[in-house]
C-alpha cells in the first residue's frame, strides 16, 4: 500500500494517489461528470443512500453539496472525495470519512458510492485501503467504522476483504431512501490496518 499526497507537485489537486486512481476534493467544475454518472446509475444507487433531494441532480444541487463538504472539511468533521481514474480522469465514484472525532474516540465512519458501469472491477477495492491508510497515518485516527444494510452482500464483502470487523447489528440505524433500515456495524483498527499491510 503506498498513500501518495501529490498536491504539490501536480497542476490540479490531487490528495490520495493509488496505482491508477486518485481520490481528489470535489470542485465546481466536476459537475458535468457527476451529474452524468449520478444520473446513469440512479436506480443502482438509490437503494443504498439516504433520500435524494428533488434538485439533487441540478446544478443548484451540487452546489449545496460542495457547500456543506466545504464547511465540514473547515470544521474537520469529514473529508469527501471524489474517485477518478489517472487514466482520462474519469469520475467513477466517491468515497468519505464523516463523524471524525478526537479526543478519546479518534474514530470516523465511512462511506462510498460507485457509479454502475464501474462496479464489480475492484476499484473500491483498491480506494478502501488508501482512505483508511489516511485515516490512520495522516489524520491519526484510531478507529474506522462502517455500516451496511444486511442485504448488500457486495458491500460486506468489500469490507470484510478490507479488514473489517463485525462487530454488531443495530436495528434502524440510519435512513435509507426515505425508509429506516437495520444495518450491520462494522469497524477496523489502526494497530490491525498497520499489521495487515507490513
Amino acid at each position: 500500500m503506498h498513500l501518495r499526497l501529490l498536491s504539490r507537485f501536480f497542476n490540479k489537486k490531487i490528495d490520495i494517489a493509488e496505482g491508477n486512481l486518485y481520490l481528489r476534493t470535489p470542485i465546481v467544475s466536476d459537475y458535468n461528470q457527476w451529474v452524468t454518472l449520478r444520473t446513469k446509475s440512479k436506480a443502482f444507487l438509490k437503494p443504498w443512500e439516504p433520500l435524494w433531494p428533488e434538485d439533487d441532480l441540478s446544478n443548484i444541487g451540487f452546489r449545496r453539496r460542495l457547500k456543506s463538504y466545504s464547511q465540514q472539511r473547515q470544521d474537520g468533521s469529514a473529508k469527501t472525495y471524489f474517485l477518478f481514474t489517472r487514466d482520462g480522469d474519469q469520475l467513477i465514484g466517491g468515497i468519505s470519512l464523516t463523524r471524525i472525532t478526537y479526543g478519546i474516540t479518534k474514530s470516523a465512519m465511512l462511506g462510498y458510492w460507485m457509479g454502475v458501469n464501474h462496479a464489480g472491477k475492484g476499484h473500491m477495492r483498491r480506494a478502501v485501503p488508501a482512505i483508511q491508510n489516511f485515516a490512520f497515518n495522516e489524520l491519526k485516527l484510531e478507529r474506522v467504522e462502517a455500516a451496511c444494510i444486511p442485504r448488500n452482500t457486495t458491500s460486506i464483502n468489500l469490507l470484510k476483504k478490507s479488514g473489517f470487523e463485525e462487530e454488531g447489528y443495530a436495528r434502524e440505524y440510519l435512513e435509507i431512501n426515505g425508509k429506516r433500515e437495520d444495518h450491520i456495524l462494522f469497524a477496523i483498527l489502526a494497530s490491525e490496518f498497520t499489521q495487515q499491510n507490513t
